[in-house]
């Protein structure tokens, strides 16, 4: 690594659903953030690092910022998205170019906190039925704040993501690797696994259910030529429970199969998922029950 070589941290920051883990995931050319369509999928912070001849790109992936909505669960993600802030090198503020919301207002006004360059992202551009929207739609947005770039991409497609990558690097301080250069995140396995059982119930289930639950990875073994893991699936309320499970296990079953196939491509290898569904009342409004499940703020 010369002399020019630049290293830093790059905050995601944006409301809920706007395709910051979409983007990180693009960026990276894999998966280490869950996506769904469902808002507040990413609850924890996680690094994403990409590491070539001139630079390492350290990206934190955040949770959305939103209204308070009065539980438990919602304050851990809004403090641990504003956490992010602190102590990085540029953030890049991700808005759907289609509208602008009052949790985008949100977002823009903790951005008034920071000192550091802020890069605007306008992502879903291959969303516009008309394209002519475009530019006045960025020159509106433009007017929000001063912002170093404002740059329209698609993260879905991969539309101008070597544009905010190069516009990134330019803005990190000359500084060497902190990472070895073939790390691509701070993340264990076992909590990618958890993630990724999680991912597949927020796709399956109905538009509510995914955020009275949460998973928690019981043992994880490995031996050769295969790796056992165990893992409980939280639910509030009983009701709960018989959806999670379906009828005669099917979205159980599905859920498994599903995250069993991404888990082998995550490892390189055969594993042996089991999953069970256990009830606690109100674990997601309960700051005790939050911390024993592993959503603590000193991610």
């Amino acid at each position: 690594m010369g002399d020019d070589f630049r290293c830093g941290y790059i905050a995601l920051i944006g409301r809920p659903n706007v395709g910051k883990s979409t983007l990180l995931n693009r960026i990276l050319g894999q998966k280490i953030s869950i996506t769904s369509r469902r808002p507040q999928t990413t609850r924890h912070r996680v690094l994403g690092i990409k590491t070539h001849d001139s630079a390492q790109l350290i990206y934190v992936d955040t949770p959305g910022i939103h209204e308070y909505s009065g539980r438990a669960m919602n304050r851990h993600m809004n403090r641990t998205a504003s956490m992010a802030l602190l102590d990085v090198d540029v953030v890049v503020f991700l808005v759907d170019g289609s509208r602008w919301t009052a949790d985008d207002e949100l977002v823009l006004k903790k951005l008034d906190t920071i000192d550091c360059p802020v890069i605007l992202a306008v992502n879903k551009i291959d969303l516009l039925a008309n394209r002519d929207e475009l530019l006045p739609r960025l020159q509106d947005l433009s007017g929000k704040r001063s912002f170093e770039q404002v740059i329209p991409i698609s993260a879905a497609k991969g539309d101008n993501i070597t544009a905010l990558e190069a516009a990134i690097e330019t803005l990190l301080p000359l500084a060497p690797a902190i990472f070895p250069e073939d790390q691509v995140t701070d993340r264990s396995v076992r909590f990618l696994a958890a993630e990724l059982v999680r991912e597949k119930l927020f796709r399956k289930l109905g538009r509510e259910l995914p955020y009275g639950l949460t998973v928690e990875i019981e043992s994880f073994r490995s031996e050769p030529g295969i790796t056992h893991i165990h893992a409980l699936i939280w639910v509030e309320r009983k009701s709960q429970k018989t959806i999670v499970i379906g009828r005669q296990g099917r979205v159980l079953k599905e859920v498994g199969m599903e995250a069993r196939k991404d888990i082998e491509a995550l490892i390189d290898g055969k594993v042996n998922l089991k999953l069970w569904v256990k009830i606690k009342a109100g674990w997601a409004d309960d700051e005790r029950a939050l911390r024993s499940l592993g959503y603590t703020q000193d991610e």
